[in-house]
């Protein structure tokens, strides 16, 4: 595994819209691989690798997605202290953003903090419950005369917090959804050899806005089968009801069988978890959230999806938990399924 890789994909900045930095990398990876990259209207990524062996008939078309975004701000207002109001690119709980580090992505990049919408000394009749991002700005340090020098409404803004290994295991970042994703379909992809199917990766965008992306490249490639690579949500913390428990971190990959926008194609749920059984790998089942499978089952005349993943403990937030071994386990998985997917209808039967 190329843990290298992996901390410059994290480290990269890309917030849903704005995503030209990882673009950049994503691409290069993807060049070195496939057959053919090309970016499309929208910014997607889309590298195509030929069948290596012929099967019977025309190949069936697998498409991989993981979206190359993550959640951020833009700068929609700038006071005369100048201090900057934000409004989000993706969806937030206000809770863990207070005391955070910010990087504002002006004519250069400038750092700023998200501190607490009031002084905490101040007397206690002007507390209130803060509900609201409105309530929220971003210190940077400087007066309005200086900031206006950098910084101008529409500028976008990243969480400023980098890839750290917590134990030989355990590392943590602020965009495991889904740089990790990222990751698992290039590295996957690398240690692909013969296939008898079409694969189409693809690093789609603004999959935070609502799964835009993979919308406009699904209707492009019109793949049979669609994986889509996400975390699966972990919910092994205290706090958390024992009966909604599951995705344990170190416990495998995840397999989804439900998320809010998609139910899993139960035949391909079947042959992900027969692969994983009979190669060795660790996997667990996951009701998430919604990835790129949704569009993809929707593209046109459908497609049989499913997404995987590991397990990411505090999604979308700056301090997301994942196990290295849970990674390798979602590569293997990935790899296995592309050499294997001609096999499919046989398996169906």
């Amino acid at each position: 595994m190329q843990i290298e890789l992996y901390k410059k994909l994290c480290e990269t900045p890309g917030v849903s819209g704005h995503e030209e930095p990882i673009q950049k990398i994503v691409r290069d990876e993807l060049e070195k691989i496939m057959d053919e990259v090309k970016t499309d209207r929208l910014g997607n990524i889309i590298g195509f690798k030929k069948a290596r062996k012929e099967g019977q008939g025309e190949p069936i078309k697998v498409m991989v997605a993981a979206h190359m975004d993550e959640i951020g701000f833009l700068v929609r207002y700038i006071d005369k202290d100048g201090f900057l109001r934000i409004t989000p690119l993706g969806g937030f709980d206000l809770r863990t953003l207070i005391s955070q580090r910010v990087i504002v992505h002006g004519k250069r990049d400038i750092k700023g903090i998200i501190p607490l919408p009031k002084p905490m000394f101040l007397p206690e009749e002007n507390d209130k419950n803060y509900r609201d991002l409105k309530d929220l700005y971003i210190d940077v340090g400087m007066d309005k005369e200086e900031v206006a020098k950098y910084v101008k409404v529409g500028d976008v803004v990243s969480l400023d917090q980098n890839f750290m290994k917590l134990n030989e295991q355990v590392v943590t970042s602020r965009n495991f959804d889904d740089r990790m994703g990222v990751f698992v379909m290039i590295e996957a992809l690398k240690r692909l050899e013969d296939c008898y199917v079409d694969v189409y990766a693809v690093g789609t965008v603004q999959e935070e806005l609502g799964v835009r992306g993979a919308t406009v490249a699904s209707f492009s490639v019109e793949p049979d089968i669609g994986i889509a690579i996400d975390g699966s949500l972990a919910y092994d913390f205290p706090n958390v009801k024992e009966e909604d428990k599951h995705c344990f971190l170190g416990a495998g990959t995840g397999i989804y069988i439900v998320d809010n926008r998609t139910l899993c194609d139960k035949k391909i749920v079947n042959f992900l978890k027969y692969l994983a059984e009979e190669n060795n790998i660790k996997y667990q089942l996951n009701i998430g959230g919604g990835t790129d499978a949704s569009a993809m089952q929707r593209n046109k005349t459908g497609a049989l999806v499913c997404t995987i993943g590991a397990p990411i403990r505090n999604m979308h937030s700056t301090v997301q938990l994942c196990n290295l071994g849970d990674i390798e386990n979602t590569i293997e998985l990935l790899k296995v399924f592309l050499e294997k997917a001609h096999k499919i209808n046989t398996f169906l039967k």
